[in-house]
């Protein structure tokens, strides 16, 4: 299901930039998640002792989950694009129910890491595409090629707004302005962009950039304008997965 419409995720195009925190600021956060990045075009490496220390600290479904999760991210180097993306997609989709986030963590709006959302077996939209887009980026799938792109997604529910429900997935680009490649929680088929006409993009993010709709318009700073975007990269990195 798309994200649940009370939550501000609907809203996040509209949102102005927040003010610079007081003492350490936005920006030194912001290198410091680039510097831990490394920058695009670098292939970069999930770290299996990070993620096994962390996921102890986890309940059972995340210890339990563990080895399946990093035998997949193993193997994804020596697979081509299409069957990373198959793989990735149908891990997360087949291991994770939907579930808003007032049902899974009591608040309205929380952008789960990766481990979080295995540890509740639940999440919502926002959660299944970080998820896909951090393994997929921890496993040498250059940035650049990755957007996670908030839409108004048109499921046919009764009484959905006539703009369609509040959505995010992950767009794979093969190329710069292809036709990307949409990896959702909402069905099991990977499919290009132009045969989802359910979908109508708003704007698309990943670490280093914001931009209207799935176009070449940025629209700034992501670590700024999305704090829970910072905030779930730095959990991330705590977990192993970049």
């Amino acid at each position: 299901m798309p994200c649940n419409d009370s939550s501000p995720c609907r809203t996040l195009a509209l949102r102005r930039p927040r003010a610079p925190a007081r003492g350490r600021s936005w920006r030194v956060r912001a290198i410091a998640i680039l510097v831990l990045l490394g920058g695009t075009n670098v292939a970069m490496a999930w770290q299996a002792e990070a993620m096994s220390r962390t996921a102890a600290r986890f309940g059972p479904r995340v210890q339990a989950g563990l080895a399946p999760l990093q035998s997949m991210l193993a193997g994804l180097p020596n697979v081509d694009a299409g069957e990373r993306l198959r793989r990735v997609n149908l891990f997360f989709n087949q291991r994770v129910a939907y579930r808003p986030d007032s049902e899974v963590w009591g608040e309205i709006d929380h952008w789960a890491s990766p481990l979080e959302m295995l540890d509740r077996a639940a999440g919502d939209c926002e959660d299944f595409a970080i998820a896909k887009y951090l393994s997929l980026v921890g496993t040498g799938m250059p940035v650049e090629r990755l957007r996670l792109v908030y839409v108004r997604a048109r499921t046919g529910t009764p009484g959905e707004p006539a703009a369609g429900s509040p959505h995010m997935v992950l767009a794979y680009f093969a190329r710069p302005r292809a036709d990307p490649l949409i990896l959702d929680n909402l069905g099991g088929h990977i499919l290009p962009a132009s045969q989802r006409p359910d979908l109508w993009p708003v704007f698309s993010f990943n670490a280093y950039g914001l931009w209207q709709g799935v176009g070449n318009i940025r629209a700034g700073n992501p670590l700024q304008r999305l704090t829970p975007w910072l905030a779930v990269l730095q959990r991330a990195h705590a977990e192993g997965f970049l």
